[in-house]
Order: C-alpha cells, then structure tokens, then sequence
C-alpha cells in the first residue's frame, strides 16, 4: 500500500483527493491556498483535513527514511537476517522500529557488555538456547574460567552470561510490546506529598491515585508540574508479578531456576524502568497534545471576536502605583491622544483622572472605552463607570483581555510602530485596537502569550507554536486582509508570503501609495509569481481599479467572475448553479465560491458572530447570589470546564458537569472563546474569590416561563 492509500484509510478520507493534495503540498501550494482554490482537485478538504494528510505525510516519511537507515545500520553489522528484515517492513510505527534496533544499538558500558568482553557471550547463547539442568549449566560454565579476563570462579561465569540473557529479555521485541501493553492498560499512576504538612496547589494529588489509561491530560499535566516542582513523589504501579509471568511464558515453559532469575533481573533492572519511563513520556505527549488542542480550539474563536468598526475608542491600560496609561485612537487605529492618570490607589486622584477623561471625551469624542483585564481592572472599571454615571456621558465600556499585550509593548514591531512612545503607552494603544479589530492586533502577539489554554509553559513549545501559527494562518486567510491597511504582521500570516515578502509590501505601499489593484503586488520586491499564486485571493484592495480585487476570487478565476455576474440578480439555487457549472465548463465548487464572494463583496465572515458585551454600570462580586441567572462571555475553554466574563472581577468556573442537562464529552463541544451564555450562579465564595456556575434547568426554565406567558395572555 503507497503512502497516499494508507493516510486515506487511516484518516477515512478519498484515495484520490489524499493523493491530489499530497501532490499539491510536493509541488509548494500552502494549505489555505489549497483548501480555498484547488477544491476540485481535492474533492474539497478543508483546511484540517489537509493539515492532518500534511502531518501524516511528514511521519511517513520519516518513518520510512529511518527505516532505511536502521536497515543499513544492522546490514553493516553483518546481522540482518531475512526475518528480521521483514520484521522491519512490518513495522508501522517508529517505537516498532526502534524496539527492533534496541539489541543491535551501540551502548554504554552495561553488565552486559562487560561479560561479553570476557567471552561469555557463547555461554549465555548455550545456556538460552539448550536450557541445561542447573548442575549441566555449572559444568558448562567451568569451561569458561579465566582469571585473566576477571572470570574467577563457576558462580562469576553464569552470573555473566545470566547478565547477558537478562539484557537479552529485556530488549526483545515480543516481551516489549507484552510489558508495553501490560503498563498501558493496567497501570496506575500514584502521588503523594513529599511534605503533608506543606500547602501548595498540588494538595488534591498529596494522596491520589488514578488508572493512568483514564487519566484526563489536564490531571497528568498538574501531577508533572507538582513532581517538577518537588512538592509530589509520583509512582507508577503495575501488577509487576503478572507481567514477569507472562514474559516467562513467552520465553518457554519448564524454564531452569537461572533463567528464571536471569527473567527476573532483566524485568526489574532493565524493562520496567525503561516502560515506566515510555508510559510517562506516552502519557505526557497525549496530555500536551490535548493541551495544545485546546489552546488551538480556543484560539480560533478568539481571532474571529468581531471588530467594533467605525468608533474612536478610548483605551486604558489599568495600574496602581505606576498609574494608568490611556490612550484614545480613531475609528483606523490612529492615535490621536495619550496620557496618565493616577485615580487608582495608593493616589486615588479622582477628580484630576475624572477632570482628563472629561477633556479627553470632549475633544476626541470617543464613543467606547476599552479596559484591560490586568491589575487594576477593577478599580478602574468602577472609576469610568462612576464618571459615565455622574456625567451622564454617552459612553459605555468593555473588558479587554490583554494577555500578551506586554510581549507586544516591547517587541521590535511595537517599536517600529511607535518609537517615540513609553512601552506602557503602547499597551494602552493595543488594547484598544484589539477592541477595534482584534485580528489585526492579536497577530502581532507570538500565539502562545495569548493566554486562552492550560498548562501552555508546560507543553511542547516547538509544537505548541507550529500548532497555533497554522489556527492563526487559517484564520486570517479565511477573514482575508486589506492589502492597503494591514500590518507587516498581519500579512506574514497570508498564504505564501514570508517575513521579508510582508515588510516589502509595507516599504512599498509607503513609498507608492496604497494599491490600487492586486497586479501592484507583482511589482513588490521578493514577490514573485508563485507566492502571487499563493497570496492574491486572501487579500482585499476596498475602492481599488477592480471590484474583484476587493473578493475572495482569485485573479486566475476573473474570466470565469465575469461570466457568472449576469446570474447574480437571478438568486440562482443549488441545481442552477450546477447546471450553470457545466455550462461554463467550470467546476461547481469554485462557481459556488465565486457566486457568493460576488454576491457579497467585501463580506467580512466575523460580522456574523457576537461581539464584546458593553456596560455602562458596575457589578460586583458581593451583588451576586445563589439563584441569580446572568449573561456572561466564555472567556477560556479548558478540559474540565470554562471560564465566564459576568462583569465581577472574577470569572465564574462553569464546571463540565454543569455545562448541560445531558453529557458532555468535552467543554470545547458545547462553548467556545467569545460565546455569550446565560449562567446561573451555584455559589459565591468571597473569601476565595471563587464563582460557581450552571447551565443545568436553564432551557427546560425558559420552556416553563414562555408557557406561563401564553397561559397567562389565553
């Protein structure tokens, strides 16, 4: 079976789109590219799908190169025999692999190593082989003294050759794959507080113990932190007894007590350290993976928060002794204003920051206020909801998360951006452009700073940013980018365009002007004809030469764009534009595509979600009550729950349980980042600053009030 056939039966998908996208991925089309404009080619998979072939690819074929080379490694060493060659084409997987090159890898000095040095390599061998009576074994290790190589004694000869046999065992690919299934299914993963007495996070894990086949990914992730952070002891526990059974089994029956011994001395000495270490590692890449999904899942969501378009926003980046830094930028981002106030603690200067909110609100007209969610949020959410109240302006304000916002400040970018401006005045200004178009913004921030996961500092970094870059490539692809406005950081996320493509385009559309169509772009330094390709359908020109260029059709479809304008007052329906598809000659997923982009030009697909909640009055924690049902925003998705925005300063866990009046698989099933709910409040701790919240009843109650409400108007 080729590589292409095996990704599709493994991932259920067509043989001849895997095949298709696995040529188009060799021939250098991006994956947004490819799910956008090659649809027919494909059988159109969308961009997971295509990620997933993509990853696969990659593994196979590093698979097959380390097969290879493992191939070559043993074939020098005068040992590849036809079965273990064929062992080796079988293997599906690189531990299979790995596993059937251990006894043949070149080692450290081992026990081991050292009997073989004193011959007794032929001693072990007859002893596994012929499995003599313990006192024939006695006699055929005499034969084998040699006080010149260390070999002083009958018991020194088999001890050797039983450190041979032990070593043998425990590298044998059959007893590895039995005592790797044996951990994986039976084994429990036990902790225990190295201090009782010592309070810490980890005080759930000071006495636990969990099947480790059952253990959710966010529990294995905090019993490692707990373990690295030296407040737990962490034990694997496993019926080893069983396990030593039957690997005895496996070797033969009737087995002499030396090889017995010889079993037992490769299991504890040797196989299940090595299983206990494996089961760990398996155990931590699937909870990082898990981790990293979430963290992706949440992500994406957030990108997509609508812009509040059109409005001046007055942004405040919150603090206490250092004061909070404000900034006020128009409905492009510009900023028209900055300044400092100190109407938080320890100053409490209320009428000088109530005197320069006024002034501010007078001379740029500011229609919204953009509050970080940092320290100080909540003072100074109460300062501007008391100003709003006492003046009576017509403003109203909403919590901006500004997780990342500090990694901005001081980066290169933020620098060229701003040069003449203090770093905490920078984080004001991006908080209120995230407000106004958050994908804009939040690109510039490295994904993993965002903030919307758990245990991000514990994961695999390298795949954690791989794996964010793609969320974040596939989201501003799918939004599309106006060539005339974006960022040199919004546009290194386009299909095909690097870095330095992406800072020539600003150098030039400085130097130029603004574009005035998507041609323009051939004249860009470093962009050349195959990144064209790439690029053009993912960027917007609004008012340029050509209407399409402010579309998502792709330049090498504007023929094809212009045959279809005609039917477009015709609201054509599914069977027509099949029909119309043949008749163009064209394909019908493209023609659909090209259909929709022209019936709504400049269509941003983020209008259609719901945006920021805004308030003008405060609530605080102490106003809330058991029974109380609010609308909040999901803020965070995690494994065993999500975390609501009701406008205290604390979010509310709404645990998994309480997510449904049915089961619920995972949070991510049911909420995302951004989404509105209505909550009801279980519990308020005060002390703990703790909010418990549910969902539970919530439908069946608006089922019981809209029944009363008819009962009562009949």
């Amino acid at each position: 079976m080729n590589i292409g056939d095996q990704i599709a039966q493994e991932l259920k998908l067509s043989p001849q789109g895997v095949l298709a996208a696995i040529a188009l991925l060799d021939d250098g089309n991006t994956i947004p590219f490819i799910a956008r404009y090659r649809k027919e080619a494909t059988g159109q998979l969308d961009e997971v799908a295509l990620r997933g072939i993509s990853e696969r690819l990659e593994y196979l074929r590093n698979l097959e190169k380390r097969r290879e080379e493992i191939r070559e490694l043993i074939d020098k060493q005068g040992k590849l025999t036809e079965e273990l060659a064929e062992k080796l084409d079988k293997a599906t997987v690189l531990q299979q692999l790995e596993d059937l090159y251990l006894p043949y890898r070149p080692k450290r000095r081992t026990l081991a190593t050292m009997a073989r040095e004193k011959g007794l390599e032929p001693l072990a061998t007859l002893l596994f082989e012929k499995r003599p009576s313990p006192e024939d074994a006695e006699l055929e290790a005499a034969r084998y003294i040699n006080p010149e190589l260390g070999v002083e004694t009958t018991d020194d000869a088999l001890t050797g050759a039983c450190h041979i046999i032990a070593e043998q065992i425990a590298e044998d690919y059959q007893v590895r794959s039995f005592a790797r299934e044996a951990y994986h299914s039976q084994a429990a993963i036990s902790s225990k507080a190295k201090d009782p007495l010592l309070s810490s996070p980890y005080e759930t894990y000071y006495d636990y113990s969990e099947a480790a086949a059952k253990m959710p990914a966010h529990r294995i992730l905090a019993i490692n932190r707990g373990e690295r952070e030296e407040f737990l002891k962490v034990t694997v526990e496993v019926p080893q007894e069983e396990i030593i059974v039957g690997i005895q089994k496996l070797v033969g029956s009737s087995l002499p007590s030396y090889l017995k011994a010889a079993i037992l001395d490769g299991c504890q000495r040797l196989l299940f350290p090595a299983m206990e270490r494996e089961l760990h590692s398996t155990l931590t890449q699937k909870a990082q993976q898990q981790a990293i999904e979430v963290f992706a899942g949440n992500l994406k969501p957030l990108l997509l928060t609508p812009p509040v378009k059109g409005k001046t926003v007055l942004a405040i980046d919150p603090g206490f002794r250092t004061g909070c830094k404000i900034a006020v930028a128009d409905s492009t981002g510009k900023v028209l204003a900055t300044a400092t106030s100190y109407f938080t603690p320890p100053k409490r200067d209320y009428f000088g920051g109530k005197q320069l909110i006024l002034e501010l609100y007078h001379t740029y007209k500011p229609d919204v206020v953009a509050i970080g969610n940092g320290t100080a949020s909540r003072e100074t959410e109460e300062f501007i909801a008391q100003v709003i109240g006492e003046e009576n302006l017509s403003l109203s304000y909403t919590i901006v998360s500004e997780a990342g916002a500090s990694v901005y400040s001081a980066s290169d970018l933020a620098r060229e951006e701003f040069p003449d401006l203090d770093v905490s005045i920078r984080g004001a200004i991006s908080i209120g452009r995230r407000l106004q178009d958050p994908l804009a913004e939040l690109v510039k921030v490295p994904p993993q700073s965002i903030g919307v996961g758990q245990y991000q500092h514990d994961v695999d970094q390298k795949r954690l940013c791989e794996t964010l870059a793609a969320v974040v490539e596939d989201t501003v692809n799918a939004v599309g980018v106006d060539l005339n406005t974006a960022s040199s950081a919004l546009l290194g996320y386009v299909a095909g365009i690097s870095a330095r493509v992406s800072q020539n385009i600003v150098a030039y559309r400085n130097e130029n002007g603004p574009f005035k169509n998507r041609k323009e772009l051939k004249k860009v330094p470093k962009l050349g004809p195959a990144t064209f390709t790439q690029c053009a359908g993912f960027l917007r020109i609004p008012g340029g030469d050509n209407s399409l260029d402010n579309t998502a059709v792709h330049p090498e479809s504007y023929k094809l764009a212009q045959k279809i304008v005609p039917y477009l007052e015709e609201n054509l329906s599914t069977s027509q534009l099949k029909k119309l598809s043949e008749e163009l000659e064209a394909g019908f997923p493209t023609v659909l595509d090209i259909y929709r982009a022209l019936q709504k030009p400049g269509r941003d697909l983020r209008d259609d979600l719901p945006g920021p909640v805004f308030r003008r009055e405060v609530i605080k924690m102490e106003d809330l009550e058991p029974g109380m049902i609010l609308e909040g925003i999901v803020r965070n998705v995690v494994d065993f729950g999500a975390f609501v925005d009701l406008g205290v300063e604390q979010d509310g866990l709404l645990h998994i349980s309480q997510i449904a009046d049915r089961f619920v698989r995972h949070p991510a099933d049911v909420l995302s980042v951004g989404q509105k709910v209505e909550v009801k409040i279980l519990e308020v701790d005060l002390k703990r600053k703790r909010i418990s919240l549910s969902r539970k009843g919530l439908r069946q109650m608006a089922v019981n009030n809209l029944s009363n409400i008819s009962g009562e108007q009949t």
